[in-house]
């Protein structure tokens, strides 16, 4: 399949799940869950999503469990949605990239201070 048409189904993916996982009633899953990535085989027969919670690695974990156990239910409702003729199956990853980025702006932050100190 051309690159681009695997390139505007997983921005497509992207967007529907976004809002489906706001849908899901399982209350494991965290509120603020964001997908980082998703990653779609060339085939079509595989989606790789990477999501991550606000509120650590373990609310992330906790919503990847949850998730696996709804992915019938998603993978329908985007097929429905998306009106592909193959919808990928849906194999959800824990991320900490929101957790790692928050830690990295508090570093930044507590050096920007120090300079500041130091000049003054």
């Amino acid at each position: 399949m051309a690159g681009y048409k695997i390139n505007r189904i997983t921005s497509d993916i992207k967007i529907s799940l976004s809002e489906l996982l706001r849908e899901v009633k399982d209350p494991r899953v965290s509120k603020l869950l964001s997908i980082v990535k998703v990653d779609v085989s060339g085939d079509l027969s595989y989606a790789t999503i990477y999501v991550s919670a606000i509120e650590g690695f373990e609310a992330t974990v906790s919503s990847v469990k949850a998730l696996k156990g709804a992915a019938g239910f998603l993978r329908r409702e985007l097929g429905a949605r998306l009106k592909l003729r193959k919808v990928p199956e849906l194999r959800f990853i824990a991320d900490d990239s929101i957790e790692q980025s928050a830690n990295i702006s508090k570093i930044i932050e507590s050096f920007k201070e120090d300079i500041e100190d130091e000049e003054n």
